[in-house]
């Protein structure tokens, strides 16, 4: 280990899709800490892709440096079990005082957290204000249950209740207390053991709503055109064209797309304020300059794309699987700031984080660190990245459970209801993409097969173009191949053997 443990911040807000930074591009987006952080002591992956476009499946990825596949974490309700490795633990008992505020979505709640952090900011810390509600706890902001609004996701501008503080300058929520106790507890706590702050924040997770000044200060003129509503969706997995039809988006204009899609932008913007108050919190406590931060989403978000808002379990599309991953490391390790090309997974960063630390993994996993990178002797990291989900027919263990109480009232009922079909849309499939094409094996129905170069948007599906057939070849060895390397884990713990006579 290094004679010194860095400090880790760990900064995961959920659903934040990869183009929406100001570094990589996007003049719509308000991302001023980020960016500065970029230009200055960061890299930032442009191409970093998940290993499940939802939530659970893909934190249960990252924090093993396990693909789902390897232990069936392909559903919402199966998450990292007593036997299997998981990064916070590993910290925990290397002497780490671990810190988690925010979502879970990893660790089981009949198993408590007590083995992964020291606190857990949620149970050991109410809020000393009023909190503004989860928009999923109430309905009135989707309006008429017949109308196209019900299932959008759309929540727009939020107004500060009547009963909040008059000189409060935002609306105090879950984020906001998780922040706040974030900074707290940087502020207030000795310097004796370093720490490591697993922030996981609810934002920018739809609904799709925020207050101002973020809410305003997105210029709609500057955000860029989504990728347009399919007209024919037959070259496209089944489950986006049922998503599409009972979703109820159709009579969506442009103008209507533009202001959720400026919703979401205002979220991010926000979120990126957060974080520069928690990095303004480090600074001010004199550990910035000896703390890791990881700044990354466990997946994207549609925002229209396609006609389409949320996400899906088993569809492979840029926007949903290329997340944010920026990487400051402490001041004491190489680094050339910049946006690096490199294609990487989130499976490579608890092996960063292993490399910096000098924790060795008890566990076989198949994440790359990504000092070299950093360190900007290499753009080259990966050929090939992976990405999977959806499930075998009759396997409805792998089916997210439908809320009876609600049934077609339920905000996730055009998702979930399609997931539950023993059709093709729920179909079990894996994407392997490389920096120019895409290709997608789907048990259950047609195969996708895109070249990025001419088609970023994803909108030819050329599977069956013979003069793509070479290349196919090449990326379904790549398939198997990744198959076979990652098919399973033997624990590094020997079982004893019956002595017989021979071996």
């Amino acid at each position: 280990m290094p004679d010194k443990l860095p400090n880790l911040l760990i900064f995961v807000p959920d659903q934040w899709r990869g183009d929406v930074l100001g570094h990589v591009g996007n003049l719509g987006a308000i991302t001023p800490n980020l960016d500065r952080l970029v230009k200055t002591e960061a890299v930032s992956f442009r191409n970093s892709f998940v290993q499940s476009p939802v939530c659970t499946t893909s934190r249960c990825s990252f924090m093993t440096g396990w693909y789902p596949h390897v232990r069936g974490h392909r559903t919402m309700h199966y998450m990292l079990q007593p036997d299997e490795p998981m990064l916070l633990r590993n910290l925990k008992q290397a002497g780490y005082l671990v810190w988690w505020g925010g979502k879970n979505d990893v660790v089981p709640a009949q198993y408590g957290y007590e083995s992964f952090c020291d606190v857990r900011f949620e149970a050991e810390y109410s809020p000393k204000r009023p909190v503004y509600p989860n928009l999923h706890t109430f309905d009135s902001w989707r309006g008429d249950p017949q109308g196209d609004n019900f299932y959008s996701f759309y929540g727009g501008k939020i107004e500060k209740p009547a009963d909040f503080p008059p000189d409060e300058p935002f609306v105090y929520d879950e984020d906001w207390h998780r922040i706040f106790g974030a900074v707290d507890f940087i502020k207030n706590t000795p310097k004796d053991r370093p720490i490591c702050i697993f922030l996981a924040l609810g934002s920018p997770h739809p609904p799709y709503a925020v207050e101002d000044p973020w809410y305003s200060m997105i210029d709609r003129l500057r955000i860029p055109k989504r990728i347009p509503t399919l007209e024919n969706w037959d070259s496209k997995p089944s489950l986006l064209k049922g998503i599409y039809e009972r979703q109820r988006l159709q009579t969506w204009t442009e103008e209507r797309w533009t202001e959720l899609r400026a919703t979401y932008y205002g979220t991010c913007a926000r979120t990126d304020h957060q974080f520069g108050l928690v990095s303004q919190a480090l600074k001010e406590a004199g550990v910035y300059e000896d703390t890791a931060i990881f700044f990354f989403s466990d997946h994207g978000d549609f925002t229209g794309d396609y006609g389409l808002v949320e996400k899906t379990q088993n569809t492979f599309e840029d926007c949903l699987t290329r997340v944010p991953f920026i990487i400051k490391p402490p001041k004491y390790v190489s680094i050339r700031p910049r946006v690096s090309e490199a294609l990487v997974e989130l499976v490579d960063f608890p092996a960063t984080v292993e490399d910096l630390t000098g924790i060795k993994p008890k566990h076989t996993h198949f994440g790359r660190s990504l000092l070299p990178v950093l360190a900007g002797t290499t753009d080259e990291h990966r050929q090939v990245v992976f990405c999977e989900g959806g499930r075998i027919h009759g396997e409805v263990q792998a089916m997210e459970p439908m809320d009876e109480s609600q049934g077609r009232k339920w905000l996730y009922w055009p998702r979930i209801s399609l997931q539950h079909s023993e059709g093709p849309e729920h179909t079990k499939a894996v994407m392997c993409r490389t920096k120019d094409y895409k290709y997608v094996r789907r048990l259950y129905e047609t195969d996708e097969l895109y070249e990025l170069r001419s088609d970023p948007l994803e909108l030819s599906n050329r599977i069956d173009d013979p003069e793509l057939s070479e290349i196919q070849a090449t990326l379904k060895e790549h398939l198997l191949t990744f198959l076979i390397e990652t098919g399973d884990v033997v624990p590094f713990a020997y079982d004893r053997r019956e002595r017989t006579h021979t071996q």
